[in-house]
């Protein structure tokens, strides 16, 4: 089976999100008109991660959100990146990032946690992140006027390069601190 290292590459290429091992068998399946097996998938898999590895290419196939894509290695971070910033005029405002890292770190939350938290009112930077698909409505609260609860999307994952939540790094302001400022010890 060398042909189908070369079908799955073909089918990651081209694809603008990650690829799920469940969706490149279904592809497969249905073209060659019968069952692909899952570990045939995922042995190809590896052949093509291995093969990326090596310095004769400045792409990899990495696992993000649950699939697998083609990335740039870090290697050539610095000339995509200035790349990125001529093409891209529209980033993410600070007011849009904070937002987004707030509901990252307290999801599923409410609009008025997220206020209460930033101090500010979110609804322009709210609105903004749901049209980019980074958020996602989770559902309703049981609060009071049942508030909408908000929540990451599969494409925030991909947007930062990380497979689950958990790869999240661990703000420092998160971790309590043994002393802090205006705290009494023992010496006292």
């Amino acid at each position: 089976m060398d042909f189908l290292p070369r079908h799955i590459e073909a089918l990651i290429f081209c694809s603008s999100s990650p690829l799920k091992v469940s969706e490149i068998q279904a592809c497969l399946s249905e073209m060659f008109d019968a069952e692909v097996p899952e570990k045939d998938v995922t042995d190809a898999i590896d052949v093509l991660v291995e093969r990326y590895m090596s310095d004769d290419f400045s792409i990899e196939i990495i696992k993000a959100a649950g699939g697998y894509q083609f990335m740039s290695k870090p290697a050539y971070q610095a000339s995509i990146g200035i790349l990125l910033k001529q093409k891209s005029k529209k980033r993410l405002s600070t007011s849009a990032l904070e937002t987004l890292s707030i509901v990252a770190y307290k999801q599923p939350v409410t609009k008025s946690q997220l206020e209460q938290i930033r101090g500010v009112n979110c609804d322009y930077a709210v609105k903004k992140l749901l049209e980019k698909e980074l958020l996602v409505i989770k559902g309703k609260s049981d609060g009071i006027g049942k508030p909408v609860l908000y929540g990451t999307s599969e494409k925030f994952l991909e947007y930062f390069g990380i497979n689950d939540l958990s790869e999240l790094p661990m703000p420092k302001d998160f971790a309590e601190e043994e002393h802090e400022i205006g705290d009494k010890t023992d010496e006292d």
